[in-house]
């Protein structure tokens, strides 16, 4: 049974299919008896337009299907996919068109206007703007990319359709043809969306970075389990489709902590967060806080003191010094803006060892994944 976010879409998509459809006929056949070659290309646009939405409504399909044993993590992925190839096809038809809108300039017509077809033109204006409040609205409703870069697109192309009425009137008042340049500008405009959409799907499917905000909820919705977590550490998140994150963090406790509390401990983490965030943990790692000893203590602020001469130290964690066995250990997160990331953790080692030269010092590197 469909969920409501995907009737949404669908629906959605089908009255822009419908919509853009009847626009792509109406410009086409007034382009055609015109000779308005801006004219036409606002056709060609208006039927990508609806393909775009074809797309949509089968990568949405596709992405609600649920998991199974070639993909565990569902198929939620499949609407970056779709998204992609929407963005191919607005970038192949912008191409096309600024090479037909070329040789227009070379080899120039002249356009032939009437009234009523400008008029019908100044009305399309008006469906492309509803249609691109329409998609955005919706969109954003239902958390999908597809959607809200069609709408985007759609108040985007009622601009360009009101340029072309632009171009009837300069030419009907003064007599001088700018289609063919119009066709190069709207063009242009076309490979830029295409361009914008390719370039936001490729980074999620790539893998780009959590926004600080949701790694900053998750972190306080974790700390709020218990009075016993000193830090949450490590948030790694995998996106697998819109709104389904799996992941793994670390968090800090007692080193007096037995193996049955650990155990509770995490699950409760695991099902708040599923609760709370809709984010399936598949781990939740321990870093062990010291409990007793003035010794470790002062370990740790001599070495937060050296890590704070460090501008791309950005901080460390999961800190124990086991002043018997004479061990120290802790993670470093050093900047992505660094010069070096490797030869700053080289000399943060180095200079550790010689500070406790009877201690066996392990730092683990870690980079700036989750800011």
């Amino acid at each position: 049974m469909q969920n409501s976010r995907e009737k949404t879409i669908i629906r959605v998509s089908s009255t822009g299919i419908a919509a853009n459809v009847l626009l792509a006929a109406v410009k086409a056949v007034i382009g055609f008896f015109s000779h308005s070659i801006a004219i036409v290309l606002d056709s060609v646009n208006n039927l990508t337009d609806a393909l775009s939405s074809v797309i949509t409504i089968i990568g949405t399909r596709y992405a609600s299907k649920p998991a199974d044993k070639d993909h565990p993590y569902g198929h939620g992925r499949a609407e970056y996919v779709a998204s992609t190839l929407i963005g191919i096809v607005i970038l192949y038809t912008g191409i096309t068109a600024l090479i037909e809108s070329v040789k227009k300039v070379m080899n120039p017509s002249t356009p032939e206007y009437e009234t009523v077809s400008i008029a019908i033109l100044f009305g399309t204006v008006f469906v492309k703007i509803f249609l691109g409040l329409f998609f955005r609205s919706a969109g954003k409703k239902a958390e999908s990319d597809s959607l809200v870069a069609s709408g985007t697109d759609a108040l985007f192309d009622s601009i360009v359709s009101f340029s072309t009425v632009v171009a009837a009137f300069v030419f009907i008042y003064s007599g001088k043809s700018i289609e063919a340049f119009l066709g190069i500008m709207i063009s242009a405009l076309i490979i830029k969306s295409g361009a914008e959409i390719l370039k936001t799907t490729l980074n999620k499917i790539l893998g780009e970075r959590v926004d600080a905000q949701t790694i900053h909820d998750l972190k306080k919705t974790v700390m709020s389990v218990s009075p016993d977590i000193a830090g949450v550490y490590d948030v790694f998140l995998n996106n697998y489709g819109i709104g389904k994150y799996t992941g793994s963090l670390h968090i800090e406790i007692p080193d007096t902590y037995t193996a049955k509390q650990v155990d509770v401990l995490a699950r409760k983490i695991s099902e708040t967060v599923s609760k709370v965030h809709g984010i399936s943990l598949s781990a939740v790692g321990i870093y062990s806080v010291n409990t007793s000893g003035d010794e470790a203590s002062k370990i740790n602020l001599e070495i937060l003191k050296v890590m704070n001469e460090y501008r791309d130290v950005l901080e460390i964690h999961g800190f124990y010094a086991d002043v018997e066995e004479k061990k120290i250990r802790f993670d470093i997160v050093i900047s992505f803006d660094a010069k070096d990331m490797r030869k700053t953790y080289a000399e943060v080692n180095e200079r550790i060892a010689k500070m406790y030269p009877d201690y066996s010092v392990q730092i683990q590197f870690d980079s700036d994944i989750s800011g």
